[in-house]
């Protein structure tokens, strides 16, 4: 096996470093994260660190880098309180991934990247409208990582959308039928598709075993 310490891991080169450390831990959802400013303008960024929190209540969190520079997404969360979580789709995978391109905050990605944003009435924080999974959220909490400078925000689901056809009757979303990728790293995208479903694992069955 190659074997890296930390010393080799800080003695690496920085992009080599970024790229090692991203994909170590295996593939993660892909998805674009919607907000407006003060002026309503919108603003769509990829991200690939949508994380589950809990079901109740329903919180879902993303991880910003350090605020040393202009993160509009950040800023933009904090001053509306809300955003959304729109899955990545083989549709949208080209036009996503140009929203990592640094652009003015006065200019919208959902125009420089060609993609319709959808509202609703719940909160205005914009939708992309060709995404397959749609979930708006009131941002909750927010801690900020002494580690490194980083800040995880956490948000509350007030909104779930999906097409028709989309959900199991356990409750699972079927990524495979909705064409859902996950990303490896920073930009090498995959395909999602379920392997097998496994029971439950019960106290009573471990003792059995």
């Amino acid at each position: 096996m190659d074997i890296y310490t930390l010393d080799d891991i800080f003695k690496l080169d920085r992009r080599f470093r970024a790229n090692l450390i991203n994909s170590v831990s295996g593939i993660k959802s892909a998805n674009l994260i919607g907000t407006t400013n003060t002026d309503g303008l919108t603003n769509l960024a990829i991200f690939n660190s949508v994380m589950h929190i809990g079901a109740n209540p329903p919180l879902l969190s993303i991880m910003i880098r350090p605020h040393s520079v202009e993160r509009h997404t950040y800023e933009n969360i904090k001053s509306s309180g809300y955003f959304t979580i729109n899955a990545v789709n083989k549709t949208l995978l080209e036009r996503a991934h140009q929203t990592s391109g640094k652009y003015p905050s006065d200019v919208s990605e959902f125009i420089m990247c060609g993609i319709k944003p959808s509202f609703s009435s719940l909160h205005p924080a914009p939708y992309v409208s060709e995404s397959p999974i749609q979930i708006g959220l009131r941002i909750e909490e927010e801690h900020h990582i002494k580690a490194n400078q980083t800040i995880l925000l956490i948000g509350r689901v007030l909104e779930i959308r999906f097409p028709n056809g989309g959900l199991s009757e356990d409750g699972h979303l079927d990524l495979k039928k909705l064409n859902l990728l996950g990303v490896n790293g920073l930009d090498s995208y995959c395909e999602t598709g379920k392997v097998k479903v496994m029971p439950y694992v019960s106290k009573q069955s471990l003792q059995s075993s």
